[in-house]
């Protein structure tokens, strides 16, 4: 063999290696997320069967806030848009489960897509005024649906049941299934939570995804490019609209009872704390916002009886002067720093 040859084999060689390093590399970031994101479905089959009633309810009621700040995460961390009034959804996909099951007799997974509709038609409707704000008139706006949301369902008495709400009978588990009611009503959250997290997902990988970031960065920019923003903005706010009523049907399954009360406008703030602390425009930050929005108030409530929003306030503080970025943000730097502690290990090992 000749020097030329040997010489053109060994800068093949040579060029290879980066290039194999790196599509290790990205292997590797590709199967830890994968690897996680199992563990954390087989964790969550086998809670129901670990657990008291009482905690399955409480992971159910996690999941469904999930999906609600999954939603208003569409909206605020991936369009850019801010949303006060995000619980007036929730709360119209609630009644609205409510309402088909009670007086007219829905079967209950048939309520899923009815609130489905119903909150898409009502986020695409306001998504059109909205177009013409921004910033803090925006969130007056959306702050102002969910005030005068609570007293307009006092006052439809003969639908809504008024003051006092409405009171219906929870799905029950089919007999094949074997299992009790509180497990049947957590899979169904389970269920739904994965399968809304899947197909948003998908969106945001998508064109539409990338639409949306380019809107959220530079409104301008994105124009320029080519991009329709009032199409965007508006299917943004119907997207976000149609994820809480989802949302809200589940809960008024799990729940069994729907009143005024319970969609005051605490809950709307309470959800955009919950994503902000969970991390905004990320992938877990609603998952870990919906833990947030379900078990720190409780705790809250158990730290001081006579003073749980001080309790409340307190801890979002904290979350926030230890991770500005959110919970999600915290962890993946934790991630990346256990990480480069193994690959440390490993080359110190060879």
């Amino acid at each position: 063999m000749s020097e030329v040859e040997l010489s053109d084999k060994t800068v093949t060689a040579a060029s290879a290696v980066p290039q194999a390093t790196s599509v290790l590399t990205r292997v590797s970031a590709f199967r830890w997320p994968l690897l996680a994101t199992a563990a954390l479905l087989v964790l969550a089959c086998a809670a129901p069967f670990q657990l008291v009633p009482f905690h399955t309810f409480q992971l159910a009621m996690a999941m469904v806030y999930a999906v609600t700040l999954l939603g208003l995460n569409l909206l605020v961390g991936h369009t850019g848009q801010i949303s006060l009034g995000h619980g007036a959804f929730f709360a119209v996909g609630a009644y609205t489960a409510a309402v088909a099951m009670e007086r007219w007799d829905t079967p209950y997974f048939a309520t899923i897509p009815i609130a489905a509709a119903v909150t898409f038609a009502l986020g695409f409707a306001l998504g059109i005024p909205a177009l013409r704000l921004r910033g803090l008139y925006l969130a007056l706006v959306t702050l102002a649906i969910a005030i005068f949301l609570v007293p307009l369902l006092k006052r439809f008495d003969g639908l809504t049941g008024g003051s006092m709400g409405l009171t219906i009978t929870k799905p029950v588990a089919p007999a094949w299934t074997g299992l009790a009611e509180d497990q049947w009503l957590y899979f169904l959250a389970l269920v739904t939570t994965v399968v809304s997290f899947v197909l948003v997902a998908g969106m945001l990988r998508s064109r539409v995804g990338r639409a949306l970031h380019a809107v959220r960065d530079n409104e301008i920019a994105a124009e320029v490019l080519g991009v329709n923003l009032a199409h965007y903005k508006t299917l943004a706010f119907a997207w976000s609209a149609l994820l809480a009523g989802v949302a809200g049907a589940v809960y008024t399954w799990v729940i069994g009872f729907v009143s005024p009360d319970s969609f005051a406008l605490t809950l709307s703030v309470t959800l955009l704390a919950g994503l902000v602390v969970g991390g905004l425009g990320t992938t877990w930050g609603p998952v870990l916002g919906g833990l947030f929005v379900m078990f720190v108030p409780s705790f809250a409530q158990d730290v001081n009886q006579a003073a749980p929003g001080v309790i409340f306030g307190l801890l979002i503080i904290a979350v926030m002067y230890l991770a500005p970025t959110g919970l999600a943000g915290l962890a993946g730097r934790l991630a990346q720093r256990l990480e480069h502690l193994v690959r440390k290990g490993k080359k110190h090992a060879h």
